[in-house]
C-alpha cells in the first residue's frame, strides 16, 4: 500500500473491497457511520442530494429504518441505498492513511458503486444510471431471487426458459432468478426433493431473461452518456464477466446495462482478484498477504469467500466492514474501526 509521501508501505496488505448488491441489504445498514466519520457522511449525502426530494426520503428511511427489512425488498429503496453506502465506505477508506484498497470487486449494483470509486464515471453518472434502472425496472414483471445451497450442476433441473441461475456466489452457494410464478413453482420442487433454499430480499426478477426487455431499453437511453466513461483507475474485478474490467468495456452501455439480464459470477471473479492478489503481495513484499473488507451488511460476500483455498491457506483473510448488529452506532464505528486497522488503515473521524 502507498503510504501519504506516495510510497510502498513495507509490510502492509494488499487491500480489496467487496461491494453487494440486492439482497445483502439490511434496515440501517451503516447508519451508525453517519455524522461520525466525515468521509462516509459526506459521500452519501452528495448521493442524496442528487436524488432530491426522493434522496430526503431514502435518508430518512435509512437513518429512520422505517419499514424494516419489508421495505427493502423493493428495488427502488434497496439499490439506491445499497449503492450510497458502498459508495460511501469507499470514500471513507481511500481517505484513511496510508492508503486507499488497491481491488475492487463488486457484486450486480455494487459492481456500479465500485465503477464510481475506480474512477470510470463520475459519482453523478452512476446515480444517474440507477435512477434509469429504476424508471426501467416499474415495468418489470413481478419476481424475486432464491439463494440454494448447491452447486450449479445440481440445479439444472431446476432452470429453465424462466428460472435461471442468476448469481453463482460460491462453490455450493447458487442463486435463481425468474418471475413470481415459475420461481414459486421451482422453490416448491427445491423443497420436495429436500435442497435447502431461502429467498432474498427483492421483488424483480433480477439477472434472468426477464430483464432483458429493460436492458435493451436502458441500453439506448444511456449510450451517449456512457461511451464518454474512462476506464479504471483502480483495477477492477467484474461480476458480470468474472475478470477484470477492460477499458473496452467500461464505455459500452451494453456492459453496464446488460447487467440486469445477466448472472453475476462473483465467485470466478473473486478467485481472480485473489490470484492476482495473492501474486501481488509475495511479489512486492514478503508477509503483506491480502485483505478482503466485506462491506456487505450481511456478510454474504465474505462468508464464500472464507471457503476460497487462499483464505483457508492464510495467504488473504476477510474481515468485515460493518457490525453484525447494524445500526447500533456504537456496533457500527467499533466494526469499522477494527477493520482499518487490521487492512493497515487509519480512520479519521469526528468521534
Amino acid at each position: 500500500m502507498r503510504s501519504e509521501g506516495g510510497t510502498e508501505e513495507e509490510g502492509a496488505p494488499v487491500v480489496a473491497l467487496l461491494l453487494p448488491g440486492q439482497g445483502a441489504q439490511r434496515a440501517r445498514m451503516a447508519a451508525g457511520l453517519h455524522g461520525v466519520v466525515p468521509e462516509f457522511t459526506t459521500a452519501v449525502e452528495e448521493c442524496f442530494a442528487v436524488w432530491g426530494t426522493w434522496g430526503e426520503e431514502l435518508r430518512a428511511r435509512w437513518l429512520d429504518g422505517a419499514g424494516g427489512e419489508e421495505a427493502l425488498e423493493r428495488a427502488a429503496v434497496a439499490q439506491p441505498l445499497l449503492f450510497a453506502v458502498g459508495y460511501g465506505l469507499g470514500r471513507a477508506l481511500g481517505a484513511g492513511a496510508p492508503g486507499a484498497p488497491h481491488l475492487l470487486l463488486g457484486h450486480s449494483v455494487g459492481e456500479l458503486a465500485a465503477a464510481a470509486l475506480a474512477g470510470v464515471c463520475a459519482p453523478g453518472a452512476a446515480l444517474r444510471l440507477l435512477a434509469e434502472r429504476d424508471a426501467v425496472l416499474r415495468a418489470a414483471p413481478p419476481g424475486g431471487m432464491l439463494a440454494v445451497a448447491a452447486p450449479v450442476d445440481e440445479l439444472r433441473p431446476y432452470v429453465g426458459a424462466d428460472v435461471v441461475v442468476g448469481a453463482v456466489n460460491g462453490p455450493r452457494q447458487t442463486v435463481l432468478c425468474g418471475p413470481e410464478a415459475p420461481l414459486r413453482a421451482v422453490a416448491r420442487r427445491l423443497a420436495d426433493d429436500g435442497l435447502t433454499a431461502r429467498r432474498l430480499q427483492a421483488d424483480v426478477p433480477f439477472h434472468s431473461p426477464a430483464l432483458a426487455g429493460a436492458a435493451r431499453r436502458l441500453t439506448r437511453a444511456s449510450a451517449e452518456r456512457i461511451a464518454r466513461w474512462r476506464p479504471p483507475a483502480v483495477p477492477l474485478w467484474s461480476g458480470r464477466t468474472g475478470r477484470a474490467l477492460t477499458p473496452g468495456e467500461a464505455v459500452r452501455a451494453a456492459f453496464w446495462c446488460g447487467q440486469l439480464a445477466a448472472p453475476v459470477l462473483y465467485w470466478p471473479a473473486l478467485g481472480n482478484l485473489l490470484a492476482t492478489a495473492t501474486a501481488t503481495a509475495t511479489t512486492t513484499g514478503g508477509g503483506r498477504g491480502v485483505v478482503l473488507l466485506d462491506a456487505s451488511p450481511d456478510g454474504s460476500l465474505g462468508a464464500p469467500a472464507r471457503r476460497h483455498p487462499a483464505v483457508r491457506s492464510g495467504a488473504a483473510r476477510v474481515v468485515r466492514l460493518l457490525s453484525a448488529r447494524p445500526g447500533d452506532p456504537a456496533d457500527d464505528v467499533r466494526a469499522f474501526r477494527a477493520a482499518l486497522q487490521q487492512a493497515g488503515q487509519v480512520v479519521r473521524d469526528g468521534g
